[in-house]
């Protein structure tokens, strides 16, 4: 065997383990997910208090002035989270809300209820009246009046303007009157404490400054409070909101799916039985329409989802997708059909096939797992139209790439695949970048998507011996910065996020023929010199 021969036979070597493990790893990946994790179960399956709003069908949001529920489809959730709730809290008297009251005391129900402060002195006053109103009108339900969420977090009303609210309201009713805000700005406005009866701090490890892993939340969550508490002696401190989101980017190591979302509550439901802390937990059901101002993840912190589903039990295992077989059926597809794409054409024996069969696997898997993404992400026609788009470029950018590298397999390369659409991939691999490093609180982590092309780029680079030229000026500037946005990422991430390491590594796949291309063509200039 000539020294020349042995190189590529190392090349077809990697390359069909390349092939290999990428089909092999996108069908473990959806198998993985379909299987039980044993979980230690809750104490029960019964829960204190549920933050409750129903704004959860398509299209609806408290953001819509205009919008309205029925008091039917209020009693309808009542009556349904009654069996499993003691208490449920509102946040506003607006927008057929008012009937909560009247309708928990049909199903024995208290009631936490909210009053909404903003910016606009108008609609604050409003509220009050309205929630003074009920609050005077159903002693017997309200358990508490809740006056403003979190308006000190969005800067809307400052601690004195607070202060004055709650006096008016505290001075108009029976029962106990509190003020509720992330833990951190109760500690920043002492001051206030003197204007409640109680103090309700949130406690949501996933959103916190330095996110902490589900397994050490509720950990967490006792250190806060014991904190708290300490900072306020003899004021009482309740646990307004408390939860953990089901879908959605990760956090550094703070990762959002139902497993976790399972592991904490029953996490907490066992810390809160065993202190006797009052708390409340957010939410009911998922709010889709919180995706506009948290992106995904914000529409996922429910127990039940948006049908009203519950997305997990108190007790034994817990699945984290039960269809996970789908994945396994768009394997399957991806690979019959980049088999038939390269059936019109002369095939050399099976290493052909075999190649296309496994490329499409590993490809078919890769945009089911996007899909999966988009499902959970994409909120109107226009999202899906781009998604879809930019779903079936990466096929056809895979489709491509795959053709070449099982055509060079069996001995007859194509011309014309190593392209491949480079420089748009590259171009928005890098734009995404970008938007991770400047805007990534809120941002998912595409990997399905750009697993195609990144993956079948650096593979054609390995395995082309052809003169090339050198690449274009842009080409070269976009791969320069693709690995200083993916470093960025994972330096944003503290390290922890095994998400932001698999988005640096898709990066680093990208850029590399790039620099390929680019060294090999310096190559071939200095020996023509």
């Amino acid at each position: 065997m000539s020294s020349k021969a042995a190189p590529v036979l190392s090349r077809k070597s990697l390359a069909w383990l390349v092939l290999l493990l990428a089909a092999l790893a996108a069908v473990y990946g959806w198998w993985a997910i379909g299987r039980p994790v044993n979980l230690p179960d809750a104490p029960t399956s019964r829960i204190a208090c549920v933050s409750y709003a129903p704004f959860r069908n398509a299209g609806e949001s408290p953001l819509d002035a205009a919008a309205f529920v029925s008091a039917e489809r209020v009693d309808a959730d009542l009556r349904a989270l009654s069996r499993r709730f003691d208490c449920v809290r509102t946040y506003s008297q607006g927008q057929g809300l008012g009937a909560v009251p009247q309708i928990a005391r049909r199903y024995g129900m208290k009631v936490l209820l909210g009053i909404w402060l903003g910016h606009d002195p108008k609609a604050n006053a409003e509220q009050i009246r309205l929630g003074i109103a009920a609050a005077r009108a159903y002693p017997d339900v309200v358990r508490a009046v809740i006056v403003g969420n979190e308006v000190l977090l969005r800067g809307e009303l400052s601690s004195a303007q607070l202060a004055a609210d709650l006096a008016q309201v505290r001075a108009a009713v029976p029962e106990p009157v509190t003020y509720a805000d992330v833990w951190e700005f109760w500690l920043r406005h002492p001051e206030l404490a003197n204007s409640v009866d109680y103090l309700t701090i949130h406690i949501l490890p996933y959103w916190e400054d330095q996110p902490v892993p589900p397994e050490q939340a509720v950990q967490h969550v006792a250190a806060v409070y014991a904190k708290v508490q300490q900072a306020f002696p003899g004021k009482r401190v309740m646990i307004g909101e408390t939860g953990w989101p089901s879908a959605g980017r990760p956090r550094q190591g703070a990762s959002a799916s139902v497993v976790d979302e399972a592991r904490y509550l029953r996490d907490f439901l066992r810390y809160a039985a065993e202190t006797g802390l009052p708390y409340n937990v957010i939410e009911a059901f998922d709010q889709p329409w919180k995706r506009a101002l948290e992106g995904t993840v914000g529409g996922y912190w429910g127990i039940f989802d948006a049908q009203a589903r519950p997305k997990f039990a108190m007790t034994g295992p817990v699945v984290e997708m039960t269809r996970w077989w789908l994945g396994w059926l768009a394997a399957a597809l991806g690979g019959i059909v980049f088999v038939l794409a390269g059936a019109w054409r002369r095939r050399r024996g099976w290493r052909e096939p075999l190649a296309l069969g496994l490329a499409g696997v590993a490809s078919g898997a890769a945009i089911a797992w996007q899909f999966r993404q988009m499902w959970f992400a994409c909120r109107n026609p226009w999202e899906w139209t781009v998604s879809l788009a930019a779903c079936l470029l990466a096929v056809f950018t895979a489709l491509r790439l795959a053709r070449w590298i099982a055509g060079w397999l069996a001995g007859a390369p194509r011309p014309g695949g190593p392209g491949g659409w480079r420089t748009l991939w590259l171009f928005a691999l890098a734009y995404y970048g970008l938007l991770l490093v400047f805007d990534g609180r809120y941002r998912d982590f595409p990997l399905g998507l750009f697993a195609l092309p990144c993956v079948g780029h650096a593979l054609v680079a390995w395995l082309s011996d052809a003169r090339t030229t050198r690449p274009a000026l842009e080409q070269c500037f976009l791969a320069a910065c693709l690995p200083l946005l993916g470093v960025t990422v994972v330096i944003q991430e503290a390290g922890l996020n095994p998400t932001a390491w698999s988005w640096l590594a898709l990066n680093l796949l990208l850029a590399w023929p790039v620099w390929h291309a680019w060294r090999v063509s310096v190559g071939l200039q200095a020996q023509q010199a």
